[in-house]
């Protein structure tokens, strides 16, 4: 697989979780540095938790080509191993567009991953490559029985609402759907509605689990 260019950004002393970001689709541009991606490691970054966000294969200085979405769960599932082996904590997964598409296949039966969240969950193909609209087929989330938030713009042009709504109403709870009135798929002009959308429910889903925070 080669190595994987990664950012960490440190936790408080005494942190409940780990938390890890993918970003979205790198032949459009996706990097560890999408503003999306930023602000969701803010978020999960605000309640002390390490957060590492990591270029996906072929991506910025990560090493390896791009693989449309299959490799790309082996990255985040090696990214998933380095935090756990570094923390020892229990986990949270976020993943925005591609990222969350391909991040959720290999959090889903991860035990140690205890919150997931997918933003612009791309309920559409986002690309004409006949290989990619394989990672876009969320049955694998019908089994999944961990607390789920997805947020998604009123306006996401890969994320049409009734298709979305669709997709969540099909998963088990626990599950959460958030969608921000006049935001787009990148929430231009409404990051701090994205924020303050994954800060409540992290609060609230992780309340009642065994390292709870405060």
């Amino acid at each position: 697989m080669g190595r994987l260019e990664a950012l960490l950004n440190a936790g408080s002393e005494g942190a409940t979780h780990a938390a890890v970001v993918c970003h979205p689709h790198p032949l459009f541009g996706g990097t560890l540095h999408n503003k999306v991606v930023f602000h969701t490691m803010k978020a999960l970054n605000s309640f002390g938790f390490p957060v590492l966000r990591f270029n996906f294969r072929g991506t910025g200085l990560s090493q390896g080509d791009h693989d449309h979405g299959s490799g790309e769960v082996d990255d985040v599932r090696a990214a998933l191993d380095w935090l756990d082996a570094e923390f020892h904590l229990p986990m949270v997964f976020a993943g925005f567009s591609f990222g969350a598409a391909v991040g959720l296949r290999a959090a889903c039966p991860d035990a140690r991953l205890k919150a997931l969240i997918g933003v612009g969950v791309p309920a559409i193909p986002v690309a004409a490559d006949t290989e990619e609209p394989r990672v876009y087929d969320f049955d694998f989330l019908q089994d999944c029985t961990k607390p789920k938030l997805f947020v998604s713009g009123a306006r996401d042009q890969f994320g049409p609402r009734a298709k979305l709504e669709a997709l969540v109403a099909a998963v088990p709870e626990p599950k959460k759907l958030v969608v921000v009135e006049g935001a787009d798929h990148f929430f231009e002009g409404r990051l701090r509605e994205l924020r303050e959308a994954i800060e409540a429910w992290v609060k609230e889903a992780l309340s009642s689990q065994p390292s709870a925070i405060s």
